[in-house]
């Protein structure tokens, strides 16, 4: 029994793909959550704690920790980084050739756990379709776990 699956291959962004306004933004202020969220686990800081450190009240944390990040402005994002001990660099390129808007990206050192060696060119996981033209579905090939955690919207 063969049961084909309809899908749609995501455009690198979930707030792209959910129409969310301004995609990139979401992405980022969820990608620095990550981060903050995976320093204050690596610290082993308690919710109070960790409002003492960043300078808040431990519901912001609470809310911080569960991704609810409606209050949240990347600018007070990456002061948490750095309250968290993490240096914060911010690089601006020139767009790519025949690119009428730039992006907006981030990259990580590390999430959740120190870089380690692994194949050159290997990159987050990939959607490929199962059986070769069979259509029987997509599987996701999850050779990398976002490390270094790069934000795309192209």
């Amino acid at each position: 029994m063969t049961d084909e699956i309809d899908y749609i291959v995501s455009s690198g962004n979930v707030f792209a793909d959910l129409v969310v306004a301004y995609p990139d933004e979401a992405e980022i202020k969820a990608d620095l959550a990550v981060q903050i969220n995976s320093l204050i686990e690596r610290r082993g800081l308690t919710q109070m704690e960790a409002a003492s450190v960043l300078g808040v009240n431990q519901p912001k944390v609470s809310a911080l920790r569960r991704g609810k990040l409606t209050g949240f402005s990347i600018e007070r994002l990456l002061r948490f980084l750095a309250e968290l001990g993490s240096d914060v660099q911010i690089v601006i390129t020139p767009t790519a050739r025949g690119s009428e808007r730039g992006h907006i990206r981030m990259l990580a050192r590390w999430v959740r756990r120190p870089a380690r060696s692994r194949p050159s060119g290997t990159t987050r996981g990939r959607l490929t379709r199962a059986g070769a033209g069979s259509g029987k579905g997509a599987k996701l090939d999850n050779q990398e776990r976002r490390q270094p955690c790069s934000t795309r919207s192209e």
